[in-house]
């Protein structure tokens, strides 16, 4: 563990961070657009299960 560093002279890490927030953006996105296309209401579903009330505010 004491040589990981040394990882980082092989990889740029520009570049790696870049990537990394480009993938978790995308994934992110993906999940979103999933979870949207889905249908599926999470405030509907737990007031049909008998959760806590949804109060609205002005």
């Amino acid at each position: 563990m004491s040589k990981f560093y040394k990882i980082w002279l092989i990889f740029d890490p520009r570049r790696v961070f870049v990537a990394q927030g480009v993938f978790l953006f995308l994934l992110a996105a993906m999940i979103h657009l999933v979870v949207l296309s889905n249908g599926l209401n999470w405030f509907q579903t737990a007031a049909a299960a008998g959760g806590a009330p949804v109060v609205a505010t002005e």
